[in-house]
């Protein structure tokens, strides 16, 4: 007699991206801001060893490492609050300069220069209605 096989599972088309991790973030900006594993631990003043295993989502940093680490990676401390759940995502207003801050593929010049312009069109631009 047969074994029965795993259930099947409708495709729907490809698959949702999974939601990066906290360390998986972290890893991320790393590698974007063209950082080793042992410079970012420089800068933010955590050993190396700890933070490849943030990383590896071993440990649990503490909100003091992630604010180091947030500083360290040009990034509000609040969006690693946010991916380690110590604070809820706001979501009742579009946030520019978070989304600035989550996109993987811009460098931290580039984050810099970006929110310098935001800020350059709204400081005292009245808001719209539109």
């Amino acid at each position: 007699m047969p074994m029965p096989g795993p259930a099947a599972v409708p495709d729907d088309g490809p698959p949702d991206p999974p939601e990066v991790d906290l360390g998986g973030y972290i890893r991320q900006r790393r590698l974007a801001a063209s950082l080793s594993l042992r410079q970012l631990a420089r800068v933010a003043g955590v050993s190396n060893p700890y933070l490849s295993q943030i990383e590896r989502g071993v440990r649990k940093p503490s909100a003091e490492i992630l604010q180091a680490i947030a500083r360290a990676l040009e990034l509000s401390s609040e969006t690693l609050y946010v991916k380690a759940g110590i604070l809820e995502e706001r979501r009742d207003d579009v946030d520019v300069e978070r989304a600035i801050d989550h996109d993987p593929y811009l460098t931290p010049v580039q984050r810099n220069a970006l929110r310098e312009v935001y800020r350059a069109f709204r400081s005292g631009a009245p808001p719209l209605d539109g």
